[in-house]
């Protein structure tokens, strides 16, 4: 589905401050299920986009605050890792990104946590577009894309077993994943149990590889 990359982002500042760096899309597996789902364009994936050298994703929990959080890329506790895709570069220093995700994590609250319409995967994809205009690869987000589609095939307290780490990861590749997607159908979801398709995106807590991102604080008028 994408070049696997290194998990490491170049960058580079000039006397300026003027910086460049790579943005990373890394993707994971929240079942077993995607070998079989993955041959028909289909897969219940978490994405988190690294940049600068930090992972950035999305969970779910009970609370109005940040559910923005940051791990060493390619290591998002309890998710199994399946490859990774170079989105392009973007000119922001450290700095102002640190900023921009902190703006971004006030709109990205624990409780507001949606699988169809507000998941993880739509998280990246608003970390790329505000930051370049362009979106990333359909593929990842494709469950949601479909039950937008086709609401009455998935019901709302459809929910997803525990993540097991997969022995073996097939190799990205978009020329694969177009090809599936023109023999894929929505009704294949229909084959799939309620209990194996949605479980709340929730990062372990107590991990000590995870950390939620402040988010910036608003001005009192």
């Amino acid at each position: 589905m994408g070049a696997e990359t290194s998990s490491i982002s170049t960058f580079g500042c000039d006397g300026n401050e003027n910086c460049t760096t790579n943005v990373i899309l890394h993707v994971y597996d929240l079942t077993p299920l995607n070998n079989y789902m993955y041959w028909f364009g289909l897969g219940i994936f978490h994405s988190g986009i690294e940049v600068y050298g930090k992972e950035y994703g999305f969970g779910a929990h009970d609370l109005p605050i940040s559910g923005v959080f940051e791990v060493e890329p390619k290591k998002c506790p309890g998710y199994a890792y399946r490859c990774s895709v170079t989105l392009g570069q973007i000119n922001m220093n450290p700095s102002q990104f640190q900023t921009f995700i902190e703006n971004l994590a006030s709109e990205y609250h624990g409780d507001t946590y949606h699988l169809i319409s507000k998941n993880c995967n739509h998280f990246t994809d608003d970390v790329w577009y505000r930051l370049t205009g362009k979106r990333v690869p359909g593929w990842v987000n494709q469950l949601a894309r479909l039950g937008a589609l086709c609401s009455c095939l998935l019901p709302e307290s459809l929910q997803v077993t525990a993540v097991k780490r997969l022995p073996e990861y097939h190799e990205c590749s978009e020329d694969e994943v177009a090809e599936s997607l023109s023999t894929a159908s929505p009704s294949e979801l229909t084959e799939i149990d309620d209990d194996q398709v949605k479980r709340l995106l929730t990062p372990l807590a107590e991990s000590q590889s995870v950390s939620f991102v402040r988010e910036a604080q608003q001005t009192q008028q």
